[in-house]
């Protein structure tokens, strides 16, 4: 597949199965429906001292998501605080090692690679982040940050259960305490001298407990990258497929989103609508208790993913408990392909003012073709005005953000990026003919990110429509997919993007037009339930006020 220029923002607690994933998990610090006071175990309560044993205790229990949590919020209360910025750092790495150790992609193609094949990877990841990265990297930062990886999965219990099972810990300490006294930080003036430094540690490990070599380049492939910002990363061979085929919209499995409640089971945060899940009857915030007689009550959600991985065609049985009727019974579902719909609802609010309605929950190839035919379906139904709703949109391709812009704005430039190499300095124009000049209102939040804010910013920029809701998430940057060798890829942050009038929001976002503070108890779930009937929700009320009053007024 070629290079694509995606923006999006990561998920932390959900992953699509089967899968719609958003491909990384980038601990920015939300959770699907719950405000990050209560996702953080009440941190903001807590004076600094305490939040630090609490903090630690979560990582001694290896609760790392929850530790970040804890963590991130506990950092913004005390920003100086080094024991605090320390902790979040610790938990974030740890969590990445253990989560690209339940990736069986990882285990059965990258782990095995020979050390000259690994050290061959490690070659092109970093020429590749050197070169493209939207900021300048230096051999030394990177490897300093592979080093670190290293020395912390050589204390996480998953990283030695799989590599050095049965090894004296001292041995493991002897190579520790090798990073610290010789490699920590070490200055290097090139790449070649960054391949000779890992590849010595390869020595030094595999002398003195045996370790693969396979298993330290890793920590400094994926490690290293920990120097890049939350959106870059390198893709297992599994997470570049599942990239691509939420890039296309469609992929083989159940149709389904999920996050893990340790105790509970798979929450069903998301069941796509046409899909196998749906045709059985599964629902969102249903629990999954267990996937062909394995216990997921207390799996990780990615571990219970591999689970529910399989062949088209193949039989997945699922015992499932009811949210709605309290009781427990067995599914038997047939992965098969499913198609996932950028544009999931499309209809009228108010047929007397004309008001039309559309729900975009993501950015994918198809997206322009079905805004089209939303648009199309609204029209014959006589629609005057259009509310489109973008909340908890995190993003997607950048073209299809342009081209469905396109529809709605006749002329100038829609968006513009700017990275470190030429190719990634452009303009982004309206080239169509006809256009639609209906009013638009446009609802965004806390969780429209990317591509959704390129809309925002350009419909912004100029008055096209009003922005309705909260302030938009603040990722104002482009990421590049690369495949590498090994049948994995890289997803680097190559450009920032610029809205029609030369603004970048990074970190602050697009303020909209009218703000409707959302009550905490009726903050709605754009992705699972309970969702509000639109009658009930207060930023689509508000939007049908804004249009009313404008077709009346015309």
């Amino acid at each position: 597949m070629p290079v694509a220029h995606v923006i999006w923002r990561s998920m932390v607690t959900a992953i699509c199965v089967a899968l719609l994933c958003w491909s990384d998990l980038s601990y920015l610090g939300t959770t699907y429906g719950a405000s990050k006071t209560s996702a953080t175990t009440g941190a903001t309560a807590l004076d600094s001292a305490t939040a630090i044993e609490r903090g630690e205790s979560l990582e001694r229990s290896r609760e790392w998501l929850r530790a970040i949590e804890l963590y991130e919020t506990a950092v913004e209360d005390w920003p100086e605080n080094k024991e605090l910025q320390l902790g979040l750092r610790r938990s974030r790495i740890h969590f990445s090692i253990e989560r690209r150790y339940n990736d069986i992609s990882f285990q059965k193609e990258l782990l095995q690679l020979t050390r000259n094949e690994a050290l061959n990877l490690f070659d092109d990841v970093l020429a590749r982040v050197r070169s493209n990265y939207v900021d300048p990297v230096s051999s030394t930062s990177f490897v300093a940050h592979g080093t670190e990886s290293l020395y912390l999965a050589l204390a996480n219990p998953k990283y030695l259960e799989k590599n050095l099972p049965g090894v004296s810990p001292d041995r493991v300490r002897s190579i520790r305490s090798a990073l610290r006294e010789q490699y920590w930080n070490r200055p290097l003036t090139n790449q070649a001298e960054a391949r000779a430094v890992v590849n010595d540690i390869c020595q030094i490990s595999e002398e003195s407990a045996g370790l693969s070599s396979g298993a330290v380049v890793m920590e400094y492939i994926f490690g290293g990258c920990n120097v890049l910002d939350d959106y870059s990363s390198v893709l297992t061979p599994e997470r570049l497929k599942d990239l691509y085929s939420n890039i296309q919209g469609e992929f083989v499995g159940l149709g389904i989103e999920m996050k893990a409640e340790i105790g509970k089971g798979l929450l069903l945060v998301n069941v796509l609508s046409e899909s196998p899940a749906a045709e059985g009857g599964l629902n969102a915030d249903d629990h999954i208790l267990s996937i062909d007689g394995t216990d997921c009550r207390y799996l990780s959600t990615e571990v219970a993913a591999n689970l529910l991985r399989g062949d088209p065609m193949s039989r997945v049985t699922l015992e499932v408990h009811r949210a709605d009727t309290k009781e427990t019974e067995t599914l038997v579902l047939q992965r098969r392909a499913v198609h996932v719909k950028s544009i999931p609802v499309v209809k009228m609010l108010d047929r007397d003012a004309g008001v039309g309605y559309i729900q975009m929950t993501g950015f994918q190839v198809t997206s322009a073709q079905e805004m089209d035919d939303a648009l199309r379906t609204l029209h014959q139904q006589g629609m005057r005005a259009l509310i489109w709703d973008l909340r908890g949109n995190p993003g997607g391709l950048l073209t299809a953000a342009v081209e469905v812009l396109d529809r709605f704005i006749d002329h100038g430039v829609l968006v513009s990026t700017k990275g470190r190499t030429s190719d990634q300095n452009r303009n982004y124009s309206a080239y169509r003919a006809q256009t639609w000049n209906l009013p638009i209102v446009l609802l965004v939040d806390g969780d429209s990110a990317s591509a959704s804010e390129i809309v925002a910013g350009a419909l912004n920029d100029y008055h096209r429509g009003t922005i309705v809701g909260r302030p938009t998430y603040g990722k104002w940057s482009v990421q590049t997919i690369i495949d590498i060798r090994g049948g994995s890829g890289i997803r680097l942050t190559t450009a920032k993007f610029y809205s029609p009038h030369g603004r970048t929001l990074g970190k602050i976002g697009v303020r909209p037009d009218i703000v409707v503070p959302t009550p905490e108890e009726k903050r709605l779930i754009y992705k699972g339930l309970p969702r509000q009937k639109w009658t009930d929700d207060p930023d689509i009320q508000e939007g049908l006020r804004v249009l009313q009053k404008q077709i009346a007024s015309s």
